[in-house]
């Protein structure tokens, strides 16, 4: 593997880890919305990583280097809560509300999550590029 490799691994890294963070926000900002149909409630949204699923299926070569890949974004199967609110202007017809079916403290550890993994990532790219910087200074002396 180059060292030019770590540059391309830790950019999709990085990339996977926002993809990671904007989904979380998504969920955290829709936590709270209230919706009067089972169709029309928020569901939590997660991203699903490449890396993972070729680590999973033994795809992956020893000595080949892989990213990752953000193959797409999938909702949650978790049920959603229904809640008896008869007052709620948003109710149906038999006086219940759906809320979606987020987790605040799962969320808020997914969020936590990205964030180190995304601060890993810069932090080996930045080691790769002071590598680089000192053989290249080898060279003057």
């Amino acid at each position: 593997m180059s060292l030019y490799n770590v540059f391309d691994i830790a950019g999709t890294g990085m990339s996977a880890q926002s993809v990671r963070l904007n989904t979380t926000a998504s969920n955290m900002a829709n936590a709270n919305s209230v919706s009067s149909s089972i169709d029309q409630t928020y569901r939590a949204r997660h991203p699903v990583f490449a890396a993972e699923m070729t680590k999973a299926a033994g795809v992956h070569q020893e000595g080949e280097s892989v990213g990752v890949k953000v193959l797409g974004i999938v909702e949650s199967d978790a049920p959603l809560q229904r809640e008896f609110s008869p007052n709620h202007p948003m109710a149906d017809k038999d006086g219940f509300i759906y809320k979606p079916n987020v987790n605040v403290v799962e969320e808020m550890a997914n969020m936590i999550s990205a964030t180190r993994n995304y601060q890993t990532n810069v932090q080996i790219a930045d080691a790769a590029k002071q590598m680089l910087s000192k053989t290249l200074l080898m060279g003057q002396r």
